[in-house]
């Protein structure tokens, strides 16, 4: 498949689906998810997917590297909807610590990203019922299906347990992914009540992922 002289292989397929499947990524989950063997390689071929049309690069806040999303080229190429997909700026430091979190599973039990399922896909699976809470990503490892949440700012206690609980009758074992105290403190009560919940701090998790970065 080619456009424009730029022969489509099936990485650059891979890449356009999972930016597709979390609406944006920065060049370096691309590079550690989609195999890479260093960031160069990664971001020459991202330009030249940029430069084609497939995916758009901007910068979104101050501080935050170019984030990389699907053009609309980029949507028919995939057969996925031609919507737009909307990026809420409240979320960017969340949304980007979550792909962190992917590449700290991929990496830790070998999987590849395409056993992930995201946010995103969960709630498309849900179909057009009433919308119902989901983790920030599923992933099954060693057949134990598990949810994934990374939580950044204390939520009400209540609605911390609702959504523990709805993890709780679907998945085999969730984790919890934060870097706030008062969160590390609930989650500890809360596993009192619900025994599959496992806590990870935040700077583990990136500490991990430095290698596969660099």
């Amino acid at each position: 498949m080619s456009a424009k002289g730029l022969q489509i292989q099936e990485r650059d397929l891979d890449i356009l689906r999972l930016v597709h499947r979390f609406r944006f990524c920065l060049s370096r989950h691309i590079k550690v998810l989609c195999g890479f063997d260093g960031a160069r390689a990664a971001n020459r071929r991202l330009k030249m997917l940029v430069d084609a049309g497939y995916l758009e690069r901007k910068k979104y806040l101050y501080g935050i590297s170019e984030m990389y999303t699907l053009s609309h080229k980029g949507r028919i190429l995939l057969g996925v909807n031609k919507r737009e997909d909307k990026i809420r700026l409240d979320r960017i430091t969340h949304d980007i610590y979550v792909l962190d979190s992917v590449v700290y599973f991929c990496l830790k039990y070998g999987i590849s990203f395409a056993a992930v399922q995201s946010e995103k896909e969960l709630h498309i699976q849900d179909g057009f019922c009433v919308r119902k809470h989901q983790p920030d990503f599923a992933v099954e490892i060693a057949w134990e299906s598990i949810a994934v949440e990374v939580e950044l700012n204390p939520k009400a206690k209540i609605r911390m347990g609702e959504n523990i609980r709805e993890n709780y009758l679907k998945y085999d074992k969730q984790i919890w992914i934060t870097n706030n105290n008062k969160v590390f403190s609930l989650l500890g009560e809360l596993k009192n009540e619900y025994s599959n919940i496992d806590v990870i701090r935040l700077e583990e998790v990136l500490e991990y992922v430095k290698s596969g970065y660099s």
